[in-house]
């Protein structure tokens, strides 16, 4: 993803939080959705095509089908950037209730960039993708847990987007790749369902945790009340994690699927990694590594988006 603009830098503190008790924001699980972003971090970078990210897929697919999901691979080519050699990307589906035509679209993108490219030191480092991948994978893996047992009219699609990021020249190579195949698929098909709505998540592991309202989300007219929602509903459960103003217009996945499939969706996003004012971004570093991030983190928003699912009408 990138940030096409931003509000003032704030000063802040290095993330110093203590982990809090986990307790109150179950049913929905922090540790294992933290554990779920380790593991598949100690698979090394997910690159689209990789040998990674294929153990990868083989893990998102057995956690989705043991939480009763209808598992879809969603698979198309494309040439590599770089080497011209075919790549086969896959977008996973894990859908509950797939008979249902009303329907809420829960996103997040799993592949990693190439290279460590903003690192200072190194920009031609391996990226491991703690935040910036493998944190939407970790929350929405363990959300696929309580999606069955929710006492809702809606049927559920958790999407696993591949290709964000299969960047290895930035002007050149397109982004999104995976989401606007999805966006275009849904578009020009013919289906007897619609989402509702859809929510993606993308960096919400930082252990200094600050999720401002993207600007897109919060100006699209059809997304608005939903990030209204989303907000009320963390203040209604005291996560002031979750700050009721904007800061960043960020280009990711939901553009396309907006843009282009015509779905309401928001991006829940903390694009300050790791602090607003705090020295230099981890953001595409190799210091996006698991210890930068926290089941407290994934605790809260998981918790946020949980209980809005089932307060849904």
């Amino acid at each position: 993803m990138m940030a096409l603009n931003r509000g003032k830098e704030e000063e802040a503190a290095p993330p110093t939080a203590k982990p809090e008790d986990l307790s109150r924001y179950l049913p929905f699980d922090g540790n294992k959705a933290y554990q779920h972003l380790v593991d598949v971090c100690k698979l090394g970078p997910r690159v689209s095509g990789s040998q990674a990210m294929k153990l990868q897929q083989d893990y998102i697919q057995k956690a989705l089908t043991a939480a009763g999901a209808q598992v879809q691979f969603q698979s198309w080519d494309i040439r590599h950037p770089e080497t011209g050699q075919p790549v086969t990307l896959s977008n996973i589906f894990g859908r509950f209730h797939p008979e249902r035509t009303e329907r809420i679209l829960l996103a997040c993108h799993y592949d990693t960039r190439p290279y460590a490219d903003e690192d200072p030191d190194n920009p031609k480092a391996p990226f491991i993708g703690a935040n910036d991948g493998a944190s939407g994978v970790g929350l929405l893996l363990e959300l696929a847990r309580h999606i069955d047992k929710l006492d809702t009219k809606y049927g559920v699609d958790i999407v696993f987007l591949d290709a964000e990021e299969f960047i290895f020249d930035r002007e050149r190579d397109p982004f999104f790749v995976g989401s606007t195949y999805l966006a275009e698929k849904y578009r020009n098909a013919d289906i007897n369902f619609r989402y509702k709505w859809g929510i993606l998540v993308d960096m919400v592991g930082d252990k200094d945790l600050q999720i401002y309202q993207e600007r897109n989300s919060i100006s699209w007219r059809d997304t608005r009340p939903l990030v209204i929602d989303i907000w009320r509903v963390a203040k209604k459960l005291n996560i002031p994690e979750f700050v009721s103003r904007p800061r960043h217009t960020v280009n990711d996945d939901h553009v396309p699927l907006h843009d282009i499939g015509g779905i309401p969706i928001i991006d829940i996003i903390d694009f300050d990694y790791p602090s607003p004012g705090y020295g230099p971004k981890y953001w595409h570093t190799t210091k996006d590594v698991p210890e930068n991030c926290s089941a407290d983190s994934l605790a809260k928003v998981g918790k946020v988006i949980l209980t809005w699912l089932q307060e849904l009408e």
